[in-house]
């Protein structure tokens, strides 16, 4: 029988398991690295998905402008996937936009069939300069990027 799995607000004691799943993806080169300190600094921009008390995945909300926020770090750990989890901690995040009153949420990525399932569309990257000016800069790909961009509108 699969445990009940529950998506909540990231904890201080989360950031360990949040390293380690995120760092195992940015060694894949999939998802940019996040240091033990950033995290702790940017821990109430995290949620988590739990099962049986641990930490089988996690995103995060960045706020990219007044009117944009971005999913970022968002994985799920080995034998958890295709279950449906990253879509209730995308449900999350969205809920979190919601409150806070953001009406934009995009993500850059290459598992672009999960996101239109879960109701973003496609658009072209050049459209978040926010993006491009925060992050890109000081990224490996920033010239050859890969990932595609996926927009949702919360209205």
């Amino acid at each position: 029988m699969p445990a009940v799995v529950i998506c909540r607000k990231a904890v201080p004691e989360d950031v360990e398991p949040l390293f380690e799943m995120i760092d195992g993806y940015a060694q894949k080169g999939i998802m940019l690295p996040r240091s033990r300190k950033v995290l702790e600094k940017q821990l109430d921009q995290f949620v988590v998905a739990e099962a049986d008390g641990k930490v089988i995945g996690c995103g995060s909300l960045c706020q990219l402008g007044a009117d944009l926020v971005e999913i970022r770090s968002l994985g799920i750990a080995e034998g958890h996937k295709g279950m449906g989890i990253g879509s209730k901690l995308v449900s999350k995040l969205t809920e979190e936009a919601k409150k806070q009153g953001i009406p934009k949420i995009m993500a850059l990525t290459y598992e672009v069939s999960f996101f239109l399932k879960n109701g973003f569309s496609v658009v072209e990257k050049e459209i978040f300069p926010e993006k491009v000016w925060t992050d890109c800069v000081n990224c490996a790909k920033q010239h050859a990027c890969d990932e595609i961009a996926v927009l949702k509108m919360l209205n």
